[in-house]
């Protein structure tokens, strides 16, 4: 089982650079992934997506990718024409204003155009320094998603195993629902007719109640759902959306058995229930 919750850092130092990969998420309904890197950087993107969507299935996740040089790339590319440009227009006005004195070097490279820094970048190069520093980063990451994974199985399988002594009480509850209905109907009887007291009225009202409010179906479906449920947490490395369901079929089994239900104390079980699947639900939203 695996969060939607992690987080990473890994960096490294090489002779030509420092780069550092960031890897930190936070819930999502889908795979909503951000990349952020240097622009030179870009045409790798599609690569490191291609590494995180194999890991990853959902969750909001943003990737830092940062690179500082530590021996400049920059070329400096000088433009003569441009030069030459600039020194005959700035001659021409100086010759006008009547200014005698030679025209500084300093003010023509300083106009833009003059002198222009390009930057060359290896990028076969920058993959190669950045893949151990990536991989190591998304392992830490995948590890750290795992390790809450665990800790949230654990608090679910103690819901999952609550819900399953709230199934076995309605369970329990359910063939004594005739003999609850019977010596409710007898003492009204016995209230309003005393000794002249019909048994079969009493039994043909016994067993229209127990149709009307029999559990039966919702405790089979209810039971089924938990097995599943268990089935998903303990084998699906990736169960969030299936628990989602599971939660909302589950949910509705439980209202049902609320709504039928005659007596006070399984009326506590059923608070217990919903109490313990509603938690359940919140939790697997954590989950990938």
């Amino acid at each position: 089982m695996t969060s939607m919750t992690g987080y990473a850092y890994t960096e490294k130092n090489y002779d030509k650079a420092a780069v550092s990969v960031e890897i930190k998420s936070v819930n999502s309904r889908f795979l909503d992934l951000s990349i952020n890197l240097p622009s030179f950087l870009n045409p790798l993107e599609s690569w490191f997506r291609g590494m995180i969507s194999e890991k990853v299935t959902r969750g909001k996740v943003d990737v830092y990718i940062k690179v500082r040089e530590l021996q400049s790339s920059n070329v400096v590319v000088p433009d003569v024409n441009a030069a030459v440009s600039y020194y005959e227009a700035i001659k021409k006005v100086s010759e006008a204003c009547g200014y005698e004195k030679e025209i500084p070097l300093s003010m023509i490279v300083s106009q833009p155009g003059v002198l222009n820094i390009t930057s060359s970048y290896d990028i076969e190069l920058y993959k190669e320094m950045l893949l151990p520093v990536f991989n190591e980063s998304l392992s830490k990451y995948v590890a750290d998603c795992e390790r809450e994974g665990e800790n949230l199985a654990k608090d679910l399988l103690i819901k999952l195993s609550k819900l399953d002594e709230c199934a076995e009480a309605f369970a329990k509850w359910q063939p004594e629902m005739e003999n609850h209905f019977k010596e409710m109907i007898l003492s009204k009887f016995n209230e309003l007719l005393a000794d002249k007291v019909d048994m079969n009225r009493v039994m043909t009202e016994t067993a229209a109640l127990v149709v009307k409010y029999t559990i039966n179906e919702e405790i089979v479906r209810l039971k089924s759902h938990l097995s599943a449920m268990k089935e998903e947490m303990m084998n699906n490395p990736f169960p969030g959306k299936k628990l989602d369901f599971l939660c909302q079929e589950i949910n509705r089994e439980i209202n049902t058995i609320g709504s039928k239900n005659q007596s006070a104390e399984i009326g506590a079980v059923v608070i217990t229930a919903k109490d313990s699947i509603e938690n359940i639900r919140e939790q697997a939203k954590n989950l990938a």
